[in-house]
């Protein structure tokens, strides 16, 4: 928290900005300081407390810029926010300060219907993006389970990748974001226009080490999803079928598969358990009848759902990578989770793990295309024991060859493959001088400040 003195200067000077949104109340610092945390019982613990001293909401760059200069002038850490739909505080201000919430920046600038590129605002809904693509015969490439409520920035500055990756891989992978429009923190804030190779130091790195106001991403061809559902009695069947959807020569945009147990929390619209480990799947119409083909011919059962109906809300992407968390702790709010990149073959770590919790971790995994190659991510429920708890079950994980990402920390990378990318924090010496960004989460600059 600020001191009284500094607050009343700073409440003075963003008061004289045109274009600018300016929250005092409580109930709005509370709610602009907070994101889904509460997945993670180790993040309540540490983020509980954390509290924005004003949040703020710019309309335009011209506010933006000075908000920025601003705060570089008072050094009062300045913390970004889209839609707040992320899972492990990327967006909670640990020491005060302004949140400025970029949900007033929703303007669609430019289609380019030679290449299919967009060029969109930081604070467009994933959802209305994708409907103006649509309309062009688009769609987005890559999609997180909340794309209905997200934001663009939000998702490029805090996301990895979800809906879409068993074809498209990662954000982070080349070919993804192809221009940034930025704000610097600095005396004179500057706006810069970053091509793809020096936006990707922004990609994912919660913005600390620059304030994204717009971007260029790419787009692909819009296909009219089919949703298939296949039930099998095996799981060690239906992680080998999961497998041949995701490597066949088909259009794919989701494969998932849920332990029974999971199956049987779902919400009601999703259909009827069965008792049977259940797998979810977006395919092309064209690839129909190979999933068919490859279900009977293991003995599992075979559900054509049609078409998405992407207004409903109630299709299986709202099935999908963390709305399944979701979901879960709808019903038990004891049940949290883990990210990580399954070892081949998958089977033998997961029955290891699955002898000795049993019922306390339900797996579920998901289709992605890691570096070029097709391999099955996790999210597995895991039912709280403590910290101590989980934090073996994370070694063993490793133990077993799997790459942890974990939801439990706060640093971009803790929660990344765990290493810090120098590139990361070379933009922010350079963007963000002072280090106001975001202060505490990209682990690289903390320890060169210390």
């Amino acid at each position: 928290m600020i001191n009284k003195e500094k607050l009343s200067l700073l409440l003075s000077e963003l008061k004289s900005v045109s274009d600018l949104e300016i929250y005092k109340k409580t109930s709005d610092l509370k709610r602009f300081s907070k994101d889904f945390f509460e997945y993670s019982p180790i993040l309540i613990d540490e983020l509980k407390d954390c509290l924005a001293d004003i949040v703020v909401r710019p309309l335009s760059v011209d506010s933006i810029m000075l908000v920025a200069q601003i705060c570089h002038k008072y050094s009062t850490p300045l913390t970004l926010r889209g839609a707040g739909t992320g899972n492990y505080g990327q967006c909670v201000p640990l020491n005060g300060g302004v949140v400025m919430v970029m949900t007033g920046m929703r303007k669609i600038r430019k289609f380019d219907l030679k290449s299919g590129e967009i060029t969109v605002e930081s604070g467009c809904l994933l959802r209305d993006i994708n409907d103006e693509l649509i309309a062009h015969g688009r769609q987005l490439r890559l999609l997180p389970s909340t794309w209905r409520s997200a934001s663009i920035g939000g998702f490029i500055a805090g996301g990895s990748g979800g809906i879409g990756s068993v074809r498209w891989g990662f954000l982070r992978d080349p070919g993804h974001l192809q221009a940034l429009e930025i704000i610097t923190t600095e005396n004179s804030p500057r706006k810069l226009k970053l091509n793809a190779n020096d936006s990707e130091a922004l990609n994912h790195a919660y913005g600390t080490n620059g304030i994204i106001t717009a971007l260029t991403i790419t787009t692909a061809p819009y296909l009219k999803w089919q949703q298939i559902v296949v039930d099998c009695s095996d799981w060690n069947k239906a992680v080998e079928l999961l497998n041949k959807f995701n490597c066949s020569a088909i259009d794919l945009y989701l494969g998932t598969l849920l332990e029974n147990e999971i199956v049987n929390c779902l919400p009601h619209w999703s259909g009827k358990p069965s008792g049977k480990h259940r797998i979810l799947l977006l395919v092309a119409p064209d690839g129909v009848s190979t999933i068919e083909r490859l279900s009977r011919s293991v003995g599992a059962d075979f559900y054509n759902l049609g078409p998405e109906n992407l207004k409903a809300g109630t299709g299986l992407r709202e099935l999908s990578w963390n709305h399944t968390t979701l979901h879960m702790r709808g019903i038990d709010s004891d049940w949290t989770y883990l990210q990580m990149l399954l070892p081949q073959p998958e089977s033998e770590m997961m029955r290891k793990l699955k002898s000795e919790w049993g019922s306390n971790l339900l797996w579920h995994l998901e289709c992605v295309r890691q570096n070029g190659v097709q391999r099955l991510a996790s999210l597995p429920l895991v039912k709280w024991q403590g910290e101590e708890a989980i934090n073996h079950l994370i070694s063993q994980c490793k133990e077993l060859g799997a790459v942890i990402f974990n939801p439990h920390t706060i640093t971009v990378e803790d929660g990344g493959l765990g290493v810090v990318d120098s590139d990361q924090v070379q933009a922010k010496s350079n963007f963000d001088p002072k280090g106001i960004l975001n202060p505490g989460k990209l682990k690289g600059w903390n320890i060169k400040a210390n």
